[in-house]
C-alpha cells in the first residue's frame, strides 16, 4: 500500500526557519506578484521585470542599499559582512541534513532528501553508509516526493521563486527526465497514488484559482484531470489512500486545526461518506490509510478530549471504533503501515521527544521501541519486503539523518538500529553543541485552580554568566518547536555567549486542544503576555541577564517579535522579524485566497467591524509609536502566505520614527529564506545585529 505521508503536518503551519509548519489595507502592489504564476510569461522574464521593477513601500533616499546574490537579494541598511566573519561561520552554514523520502521499489536503498548545492534535491543512497548519489538537478528546491508504486518514478511538486504555487511533474531517474503533469498556473500539491500507480490524486486550485480542491488523473495522460470535490470556502480537501480495488479513496477535509474530519469517496459515483469528525461537535481528526482488508482505517484524533490518539474505525455504515493508545497520555505525531498489513509503527511526541512503538495490527497491542538515540523521528516507511523500518531521526546535537530498524518476526519486535547517512558537520565538534534543558514558566493566568505554566527549552552556555539571552519563537501558530538539531542557535550560543530560550507559548500544538485554542479570536495578545511572563522568570535567573534580552521569529513569531517590541520595548534590546505579520487587517485582506478562509478561522475575521477594530488595536502597525528597539526584518518577495507589504509597511514607519531598522528582501524567495546563499548572508547579518545591540 502506499501510506501517504504528506498530510504528516497537516494541523502545523510551514515554521520557515532558516535553517523543519497558521496586506496593506489597499490592493497588495502589483509587484508582489512578480515571479507568481498569474499573468506570468516565464520564470526567467519574471526574475528580470522583478530586478528592473523592485520600487518596495520602503524605497527611502537616506537608506543605504546594496544589492548582492546575482542581484536576487536586496539589503538597506545592512553593513558589508567582514570577511573574517563569512570565514569563521563557513563551518556552521555548511552544515547538511538528509530526510527519508521513501524506499527504492525492490528495497535495495532508499530515496532522501538532502542539499549539495544552493537547494535541497532527491539522492539515492543504496545501504548503510553508502554514498549520496544525486538524482534531480532542478534550479528550484523540491517540495513533496511520493515514488510511484512499481516503479522508481517520482511524483515532484515544485514551485518558482517561493511563490508556492506548486506544479507536479513526473520524473524518471533512469533518463532523467521530467513532465510536466498540472497546468502551470495553479497551486498542486498533496499527492496520493493508487496502489497499482496508475492514478494520482492530489489537492489543486485549478477550478478558481483560491478553492483547494481534491482531483484526480492518469499521469500518462494528463489531459485526463478531473475534479472530485469542490472545496467551501475556508477549507480544504486532499487525497490519504486508495482502496485496494481503486473503486474508493479516503480523503481528508480541513477546516481549522480544532475541525477537520474525514471521507470515504466513491470514485464511481463521487459521493464522499463522512467517516469522522461532528460539525456539531468539532474534533481534529487525521486520516492515515486503509487496514490491510480496506475495512477500516486508521486515524489520529482528539475527539475523546484527551491526547491526540491513534485509533482504528471500520468503514461499516454503522462503525466500530478502537482506541490504540487511549493509554499514552502524548499525542501520536507519525504513523506507517507495512506493505502487507501486518506491522504499523506510530510516534509519540513527549514533551517535544519521539519515542517510536511497534504495533501489532491483530492484536492492536505495541511495544516501545527501546535503545534508540533521543531526538526526534518522523517520515516512517517500511521496506516492499516489511523486514525494515526507515526513518529520519535528528537531535539537539546531530542534523537529521536516515536509520533503518531491522525487524524482528513477532509484529511488535526489532533487532536492530543501523544509521544509513552521515550528513557533514562542516568539521564541527557536534558533541560540544548545547543541549537544551525543558523548563516550566508561570504565566499570567490560572488552569483550573493551579498557575498555568509554559513549557520551554532553555540552551545554557558554559559559564557563570549573566549570560545574554535570545528568545525564539516558532511559526504557525499551530506549530511547536521542538529540540531538532539547529546549527543557528549554537552559532549564537559560541559567538555571543548568548543563552537561548524557546518557550511554546499558548496556542503552540502538542499539548492538548485547549492549550492550542489560548490564542483563538480576542485571545490573540494573552500568547504576547506569555513572553511578559517570560522575562519575568528570566530575570529571576541569576545566569542570565535581564538586561541583555533579543526576541527573534519568523512568521507568526515575527508578529509576537514585533508585538513584543510594542508592549516590552523597556524590557528588550533587539528584534529579529521574518516574514511577519504587522497588521492583522491588511494581512487577512492580501494574503492569498486559497488560505484566507483558513487564517480568518485562527485569527479572526477581518469583514466584521467589531473583530476588525480588535485587529487593528493588537496589530503593532498601529502602535509603532511605542516600539523602542532596533529591527533587522527579512522578507521573501513572492511571499503568498504573509506577503512582502507587511515587513516593508513596518519598515517604513520605524524609519519615519527614526529608528533603527536593517531591512533584507529576496526576490527569488517566499515564506522564509530555502535558498543557501540567501540563508547564508541573513544568518551573517543577524549575528553582526546581534553583536552590534543586544552585546553592549
Amino acid at each position: 500500500m502506499q501510506r501517504n505521508s504528506a498530510l504528516q503536518h497537516l494541523f502545523t503551519s510551514t515554521n520557515p526557519l532558516p535553517s523543519p509548519v497558521p496586506f496593506c489595507e489597499a490592493p497588495a502592489p502589483a509587484h508582489r506578484r512578480v515571479g507568481t504564476p498569474r499573468g506570468r510569461v516565464s520564470h526567467c522574464v519574471g526574475l528580470i521585470a522583478a530586478a528592473l521593477l523592485f520600487t518596495p513601500v520602503v524605497a527611502d533616499l537616506s537608506a543605504a542599499e546594496r544589492i548582492v546574490n546575482d542581484g536576487q537579494l536586496i539589503l538597506q541598511e545592512v553593513p558589508e559582512v567582514p570577511g573574517a566573519l563569512v570565514d569563521r561561520l563557513n563551518q556552521y552554514q555548511n552544515v547538511r541534513s538528509a530526510q527519508l523520502i521513501d524506499w527504492l521499489a525492490a528495497g535495495e536503498g532508499i530515496y532522501v532528501r538532502t542539499r549539495f548545492g544552493d537547494t535541497s534535491q532527491v539522492h539515492r543512497v543504496f545501504g548503510q553508509g553508502g554514498a549520496r548519489r544525486q538524482v534531480t538537478y532542478f534550479r528550484e528546491p523540491i517540495g513533496q516526493v511520493a515514488r510511484r508504486p512499481g516503479s522508481n518514478q517520482l511524483a515532484i511538486t515544485m514551485d518558482r521563486g517561493g511563490g508556492e504555487f506548486d506544479q507536479i511533474y513526473l520524473f524518471d531517474p533512469a533518463t532523467a527526465s521530467n513532465r510536466l503533469l498540472t497546468d502551470g498556473a495553479s497551486r498542486n500539491r498533496l499527492l496520493a497514488w493508487s496502489g497499482d500507480g496508475s492514478l494520482l490524486a492530489y489537492q489543486s486550485t485549478r477550478r478558481d484559482g483560491r478553492s483547494n480542491d481534491l482531483w484526480i488523473m492518469d499521469p500518462l495522460q494528463p489531459a485526463s484531470a478531473r475534479l472530485l470535490v469542490q472545496a467551501e470556502s475556508g477549507s480544504w480537501w486532499a487525497p490519504v489512500e486508495f482502496s485496494g480495488d481503486r473503486r474508493k479513496l479516503l480523503v481528508q477535509q480541513f477546516l481549522s486545526v480544532n475541525d477537520s474530519r474525514i471521507h470515504l469517496l466513491d470514485l464511481g459515483d463521487g459521493s464522499p461518506r463522512l467517516l469522522a469528525g461532528d460539525a456539531l461537535n468539532p474534533s481534529a481528526n487525521r486520516a492515515l490509510g486503509f487496514d490491510r482488508d480496506d475495512e477500516g482505517f486508521y486515524y489520529i484524533t482528539n475527539e475523546s478530549g484527551r491526547a491526540a490518539e491513534l485509533a482504528w474505525r471500520s468503514t461499516a455504515p454503522e462503525p466500530e471504533t478502537r482506541s490504540i493508545t487511549d493509554s499514552i497520555p502524548w499525542d501520536v505525531s507519525d504513523f506507517a503501515l507495512s506493505p502487507d498489513g501486518r506491522r504499523g509503527a506510530f510516534v509519540t511526541n513527549e514533551e517535544g521527544i519521539s519515542r517510536l512503538h511497534l504495533l501489532d495490527t491483530r492484536t492492536l497491542r505495541f511495544s516501545r521501541v527501546d535503545n534508540m538515540p533521543t531526538g526526534l523521528i518522523a517520515d516512517l516507511k517500511f521496506d516492499p519486503d516489511n523486514r525494515r523500518l526507515a526513518m529520519s531521526m535528528n537531535g539537539s546535537q546531530n542534523p537529521s539523518d536516515v536509520f533503518v530498524v531491522t525487524l524482528g518476526r513477532s509484529p511488535r519486535a526489532a533487532r536492530s538500529l543501523q544509521r544509513w547517512t552521515y550528513s557533514e558537520v562542516g568539521g564541527l565538534d557536534t558533541k560540544s553543541f548545547v543541549r537544551p534543558e525543558l523548563i516550566r514558566y508561570p504565566t499570567f493566568d490560572q488552569h483550573g485552580d493551579q498557575p498555568r505554566t509554559v513549557p520551554a527549552f532553555v540552551y545554557r552556555p558554559a559559564g557563570p554568566g549573566p549570560h545574554p539571552v535570545i528568545i525564539h519563537v516558532h511559526g504557525g501558530p499551530e506549530a511547536q518547536y521542538r529540540p531538532a538539531f539547529n546549527s543557528s542557535f549554537q552559532m549564537w550560543i559560541a559567538e555571543l555567549g548568548a543563552a537561548v530560550i524557546a518557550p511554546n507559548i499558548r496556542g503552540s500544538a502538542g499539548y492538548d486542544a485547549h492549550y492550542l485554542a489560548l490564542d483563538d479570536g480576542y485571545l490573540r495578545e494573552d500568547a504576547v503576555r506569555d513572553i511578559g511572563a517570560l522575562l519575568d522568570w528570566i530575570a529571576a535567573q541569576p545566569e542570565l541577564d535581564a538586561q541583555r534580552i533579543a526576541i527573534h521569529g519568523s512568521s507568526y513569531g515575527g508578529y509576537i517579535v514585533l508585538a513584543s517590541a510594542v508592549h516590552f520595548s523597556d524590557r528588550l534590546k533587539a528584534g529579529v522579524d521574518m516574514v511577519g505579520i504587522s497588521n492583522f487587517v491588511s494581512f487577512l485582506e492580501n494574503t492569498e485566497e486559497y488560505r484566507r478562509g483558513l487564517r480568518r478561522r485562527e485569527y479572526g475575521d477581518e469583514r466584521d467591524p467589531e473583530m476588525r477594530t480588535f485587529l487593528q488595536r493588537i496589530s503593532p502597525l498601529n502602535s509603532v509609536e511605542r516600539i523602542g528597539i532596533p529591527l533587522l526584518a527579512a522578507q521573501g518577495r513572492n511571499d503568498p502566505r504573509v506577503p512582502a507589504s507587511e515587513s516593508q509597511q513596518i519598515v517604513q514607519a520605524l524609519r519615519e520614527r527614526g529608528q533603527p531598522v536593517w531591512y533584507m528582501e529576496a526576490l527569488n524567495e517566499g515564506h522564509g529564506y530555502q535558498r543557501k546563499e540567501n540563508r547564508d548572508v541573513y544568518e551573517q547579518a543577524t549575528l553582526m545585529f546581534l553583536q552590534r545591540y543586544l552585546l553592549p
